[in-house]
This record gives structure tokens, C-alpha cells and sequence, in this order.
């Protein structure tokens, strides 16, 4: 008899749940939630179902912001609260920061985590809350979930697999748990139980997968799954690339799927400290199918996923999985009891919509616009600038750097309105005479400065003076011709020879990039603003950039993206630009003209790709060398088929220029401002891509490569 009425019960949610995704593409079907609160089996006998609502909290985060990131947590419970949610989900290390790095080895941190994490817990009366930190255990430092009921702690679970490759570096401050473990830790005189253990809260089991748990092939679920639990919780701190989306999304739903289990995941969002931007992938699925997705790249410090689930349909599901073997062993030590009351819950419409621009066939420039502008956006209001200052050359990279940060405005200013911004971008611009509208504001935060020699020509002024004035940018034109010529002066004198372009090249070109420096620090100093590099990652990866030159500045924001993207993206954004906000017709000046460093003199007819190379090529070979670590000969063959049209002896002499320049300039690397990580390219070597300073160069490598080229020519 109740088997019956549970079937009939799934078959009533899952018809409901299909009708609401029908809605949600689009349709213009009324649906009316059913009764399942209180269902008859047909024999007179009233059941109830297990229905309650969950949300997944999203928390723009600051490594040791102590108020801010506590502001946030009691936030997010407080909207949970308001929106009759049972239980909230919220990021990894939110109580600290993901990101203190070496300040996780400090016991103060520790304590003053505990200390939040306690002011944290009577907020939660009438909830239940996950929250994560760090925590001391056994001699060892371990990545932790909080689980609080109803105003108090219930346990912690220890994350068992780190996160150490890539731009990770857990190992380093954390241990592992090892599975099926458990032990008790003390918190102000009172004993908890820690490691891997899993909640049965007023009859409903929760169990967590802790971000990296969730990616490797041993993933805690399964375990869990055995033991009957109906939800699993994955507060995460996982950093934006290209593509990620969809590879969370198939593990949650396959998780929720062959776990039988409702699946909720949580993730920071924003530029949280530096190099690594979130996006805020906040998603819940249950049994197989997702039920809500939030908002990504969202400028507001709180947002909410929210779902109605019902337990019992999973629990059903896994009974009726002939595959499913349940642990049976009578110890159940694991298992922490927590009475806790549920309140009514009612289903209600879903939040399953994807943004427009995810389903477009754009989506990489999408997704590269919104990353950067919200890492920009960020890094903004937590360095405390007052704006931003740009060298603009009217060149490809620095218009990229210009329409990045006037798209930042829009977006935020699109999602959050015009006073909500300004108080998220800092109290100086509320003052007396403070910006009224948002041209006026984009004048005050971004500054622009074009810097000419004998060398420039009138196209780049104008390109730069044109997209300066479709922004609405501040911009100046400076000439540092005068500066040039008194150096050249000096040092001809002191070493008693004329420098000429025929014996001089690379100096007389760099001493131009360099008297540009001071002058743009001068405005940036002003403003007390940041001053924004311009140099891209395939610039980064040969060198091809002037040291205390164009590589001036606080933040790097193109160096992790490559050129030929970069140029392809640039006249998306002249012909369409991001989904809501539209393009700017202006860069068409630019996306004319070919790369040039435009210094030397203009009879020369200087370009980047004859300096280098074609960017596809370079481009390839830098994949290739640097992310599949293939030696030049093995480059040479899978260039040739990439590039069959060009001669294999050009393809082999920029082969060897690549090499050679990469591995000469590596020092400059190491000295690139901070840069944003945007996908498992990058050449950071601070977060992703060491490389020794000081090598051997390929020199033997190259050499087989030449002999191999010799052979086959003969």
C-alpha cells in the first residue's frame, strides 16, 4: 500500500518538475503546484511527503576579511531564512578565503576562524548550515565543513583528496583525511565529532564531497550512497577556465544520478585574491536531473540557488536499483544523529534557466568578457583603487584592455543599478561632486594616455583617441619624442658613438617603450589609480615586450589569453559585443591596422608577425611546447600538418625562434604583473608554469630538429 502511493507521488513530482521545465524553455504553460504535502493512498490513509527546500550560496569572499566574509555568511542565512530555506550550502574556506595561501600555516588564522565560525553559529537557530574553514586537528592542518543545526555545530567533515596541481597548492597547508576514518576535536571546551562522517538530521542524511573530492575517480559519493544518504552538499572554491561549466555540471548530475542523492554545489565567485577568478556555478540536481542553476559571474557579494526536493523520490529510486548494495554492518559510528524539525514546504516554480549567452555560439568571447571584467572589478575594490589608468597605444592589446573595464561598468551596473554600484566600487565617489550617471562614472574610473614619438603615425592617434572617446574614457595625448632624444643624446655622448638603427635596433626601440613608463605611473599616481598592463600571453611567451615599458603596471589582465584570440575577439566586440550590453563599433580602427609596436621609423613598415612570426603559428607552437611539452621535432611535424601551406624550413627557423626566445625571456615572466587565469594555457609561473630562469636552451633539441630538416631536404 505505500509503495503505491509512492509511486504515485514520484509520478506526480516528476510530471510536475517536466511542466516546469517546459515553462522554463520557454513555453507559455500555467502550471499549478500539486498538493503533495498531503496525499491519500486511496484507502483513506494520509501521507506526507519529504519535501524541503535547499539553496546553494554564492559569496564573493576575501582571504582574511574577517567582518566581510562573516557580513556575507550571516547574509546568505538570512536571505536562506527569509525564503523559508531548511538547508544552505555555502563555498569552501569561506570563513577565512580560499585563498590566504602561506597565511594558513599561521595558528592566529586558525583561531580567529574558530572565533568567526563561533559568532556564525547562533545565526543559524531554525537551520541548517554549511560552512567551511580551516581546522586543526592531530598535529595536521585540515580543510573543513561545518555542518550547524538550529543554532548549533553538529561536526565537521575533512576534505579527503586536495587539490595540488594546476594553480592549487592545498598540499602545501593542508592533510588529506584518510577515508572511513573519524575522531572527535575540541572547540571551546566542548568535544565534536570530525573526518568522515555523514549527518542524519530529523531522519534526512546529508553527507558531503568537498570541491576536489567530487573531481577524482575515488569520490566519496559512492560510500555515501551506501549508507542511505539522501543529500550531498559540495561546497567548492573552484576557479574559472574555459569549459569548466560543463564539466561540473556532468559530474552533479551524474552524481545525483548514480548516487541516487539530491546534489547541491556551491562555489565562490568573483576575483577572491588575485589570479584566480570564480564564477559562482551554483547548481542542484536530484536524481539524475537539475533542478536549478544560478546566476554566473554575478557582481552582488551574495546570491542564492534555491530548489524544492523531495527525498523520498531518491530514496525509491535507489530501491528500486537492482544494483544497489546497502552497508549493512550494524556500526554506524559515522553517523552523527541530529533532531532537527522541518518546516512545511510546498513545491513551487523552478530556477532551471539557462542565461541567454551560454546557449549563443560565442560562447568562449562570452565567457572571456564577463571573467575578466568581473576579475577587474574586483581587484579594483579590493586594492582600494580609485579606477583604472591604460597606456593606449591604438593597438589591438591596450583597446583590449580599454573595452574590458568599460564593459566591467555596464555588466555591473546592468545587474546591480547605478546606486548599488557606486556603493560597491567605493565611498570616494559618493562625495561632493561625485559621478550622477554612469558616463560620468567611467570618466572618473578609467584613464587613457596615448604617447607619441617621431615613430607614431596618425592612425594609431586617432584609433586611440576615437575608442577613448566611445568609452567615455578621460584621455590624454602626451608626446615623448623630447624624453627619447635627450637619452639618446646622453648616452651617445657618454660612450662617445652615434646610435643608429643599422647597428642599434632593439635599443633604440626599447628606450621608446620605456620614457613611457613615468609619465602614465604619473596619472596612475593622481588618480590613485591602477595602472593596467597591456602585454598578451603570446608576447608573455617570447618576450616580445619591454621590461619598466609596456609591461608597467599593478595587474596584467590580457597576459593569459593569446593573441589570435584576442584579435578574433576584438572584432566580436566591434561587430557584436556581449549579450546585453552590445558592441563598440569604434575598434573598427583598430582591427584595420595590422600588430604593430609602431617603433621603428615608419619606412621600415614594422609589424609584430614579422618581428615574430605569424600569431597562429606562434600560437601552436606554444601549445604544443609548452602545454603537451613536445620537443621542437615532434613540434615540426605537428605544425606542418597544421600549417601545410607554408615551407617546412620557415616552419623550422620559427620553431627555433620560439625556443630560443622562450627560453631567454623567462626572467621577464617571472617579473609580469599579476595576471588572470583563464585556462590550463597559462604561463604564470608563479601559479601554473615553472620553468627554470637559467637552461640549456633545446640547444641539443634543436640541433636534431636542423639535422632532421638537412636530411629530408637532401
Amino acid at each position: 500500500m505505500s509503495y503505491s502511493w509512492l509511486e504515485s507521488a514520484n509520478c506526480l513530482y516528476s510530471e510536475y518538475q517536466r511542466k516546469l521545465q517546459m515553462i522554463n524553455c520557454g513555453r507559455q504553460t500555467i502550471v499549478d503546484p500539486p498538493d503533495t504535502n498531503s496525499l491519500s493512498d486511496g484507502f483513506g490513509a494520509i501521507h506526507r511527503m519529504r519535501l524541503l527546500k535547499i539553496a546553494a550560496g554564492v559569496l564573493n569572499q576575501t582571504p582574511l576579511d574577517w567582518m566581510g566574509n562573516r557580513a556575507n555568511i550571516v547574509a546568505a542565512i538570512e536571505d536562506a531564512r527569509s525564503q523559508n530555506v531548511s538547508l544552505l550550502c555555502l563555498p569552501e574556506l569561506c570563513v577565512t578565503g580560499y585563498g590566504c595561501e602561506d597565511a594558513f600555516h599561521s595558528s592566529g588564522v586558525h583561531d580567529t576562524a574558530l572565533e568567526m565560525l563561533q559568532s556564525i553559529v547562533p545565526e543559524t537557530k531554525g537551520l541548517i548550515v554549511s560552512v567551511g574553514l580551516p581546522l586543526a586537528y592531530a598535529g595536521g592542518l585540515f580543510n573543513v565543513a561545518a555542518l550547524l543545526v538550529d543554532g548549533a555545530i553538529a561536526g565537521f567533515v575533512a576534505k579527503q583528496h586536495l587539490a595540488g596541481d594546476g594553480i592549487h597548492y592545498e598540499p602545501r597547508w593542508f592533510k588529506p583525511w584518510p577515508a572511513g576514518i573519524q575522531g572527535v576535536t575540541e572547540v571551546d571546551g566542548r568535544e565534536y565529532p570530525i573526518g568522515d562522517i555523514l549527518f542524519d538530521v530529523g531522519r534526512i542524511r546529508i553527507g558531503f564531497e568537498i570541491c576536489e573530492d567530487a573531481w577524482v575517480g575515488t569520490r566519496p559519493g559512492g560510500n555515501l550512497a551506501n549508507k542511505g544518504t539522501d543529500i550531498i552538499l559540495n561546497p567548492s572554491a573552484s576557479h574559472f577556465a574555459f569549459g569548466k561549466h560543463s564539466v561540473r555540471q556532468r559530474f552533479v548530475l551524474e552524481g545525483s544520478r548514480a548516487f541516487n542523492v539530491t546534489y547541491v554545489y556551491a562555489n565562490l565567485v568573483g576575483n577572491e585574491s588575485g589570479r584566480a577568478i570564480f564564477d559562482g556555478d551554483a547548481m542542484i540536481a536530484s536524481g539524475g536531473k537539475m533542478l536549478a542553476i544560478g546566476k554566473r559571474f554575478s557582481y552582488r557579494p551574495v546570491t542564492l540557488t534555491t530548489s524544492i526536493v523531495n527525498v523520498d523520490v531518491t530514496r525509491m529510486a535507489r530501491v528500486r536499483t537492482g544494483s544497489f548494495e546497502p552497508e549493512i554492518d550494524g556500526d554506524e559510528e559515522d553517523v552523527i544523529d541530529v533532531e532537527f524539525a522541518y518546516p512545511a514546504c510546498r513545491l513551487e516554480p523552478a530556477e532551471l534557466r539557462a542565461e541567454s549567452w551560454m546557449a549563443g555560439s560565442n560562447l568562449k568571447e562570452e565567457e572571456f568578457t564577463r571573467a575578466v571584467c568581473l576579475g577587474l572589478f574586483d581587484y579594483m575594490r579590493k586594492s582600494h583603487s580609485r579606477g583604472f589608468v591604460v597606456s593606449l597605444s591604438g593597438g589591438c592589446d591596450s583597446a583590449s584592455v580599454v573595452a574590458l573595464v568599460a564593459t566591467m561598468l555596464k555588466l555591473a551596473e546592468n545587474e546591480l543599478g547605478f546606486d548599488f554600484l557606486l556603493a560597491r566600487v567605493g565611498s570616494f565617489l559618493s562625495q561632493t561632486g561625485g559621478p550622477a550617471n554612469a558616463k560620468q562614472l567611467i570618466r572618473r574610473l578609467l584613464t587613457t594616455v596615448y604617447q607619441s614619438t617621431k615613430n607614431s603615425g596618425a592612425i594609431t592617434r586617432n584609433a586611440a583617441a576615437e575608442v577613448a572617446k566611445a568609452v567615455n574614457a578621460t584621455h590624454y595625448e602626451f608626446d615623448v619624442d623630447s624624453i627619447v632624444s635627450n637619452y639618446e643624446k646622453i648616452v651617445s655622448e657618454a660612450i662617445g658613438e652615434k646610435l643608429t638603427w643599422e647597428k642599434h635596433d632593439i635599443t633604440l626601440q626599447n628606450i621608446q617603450a620605456r620614457v613611457r613608463s613615468p609619465g602614465v605611473w604619473m596619472l596612475a599616481n593622481l588618480n590613485n589609480a591602477l595602472l593596467l598592463s597591456t602585454s598578451n600571453r603570446s608576447e608573455a611567451a617570447v618576450g616580445y615586450a619591454t621590461m619598466d615599458g609596456d609591461t608597467s603596471g599593478g595587474l596584467s589582465p590580457i597576459a593569459g589569453i593569446d593573441k589570435a584570440f584576442l584579435r578574433k575577439w576584438l572584432v566580436w566586440m566591434e561587430q557584436q559585443g556581449p549579450d546585453g550590453i552590445g558592441p563598440i563599433p569604434e575598434l573598427k580602427l583598430v582591427n584595420d591596422q595590422q600588430p604593430t609596436a609602431e617603433l621603428r621609423p615608419p619606412a621600415d613598415r614594422q609589424t609584430d608577425e614579422d618581428d615574430l612570426m605569424p600569431y597562429e603559428v606562434l600560437d601552436l607552437i606554444e601549445r604544443l611546447a609548452i602545454r603537451d611539452k613536445m620537443m621542437p621535432i615532434e613540434i615540426l611535424d605537428n605544425v606542418e600538418l597544421a600549417f601545410h601551406d607554408k615551407d617546412r624550413r620557415q616552419l623550422g627557423v620559427w620553431i627555433v625562434r620560439f625556443f630560443r626566445l622562450w627560453c631567454r625571456n623567462q626572467w621577464k615572466r617571472e617579473r609580469y604583473a599579476p595576471s588572470f587565469h583563464l585556462d590550463d594555457e597559462n604561463l604564470d609561473p608563479k601559479t601554473w608554469c615553472r620553468f627554470p630562469i637559467l637552461s640549456g636552451g633545446y640547444e641539443y633539441e634543436i640541433q636534431q630538429m636542423e639535422a632532421h630538416l638537412k636530411l629530408v631536404s637532401e
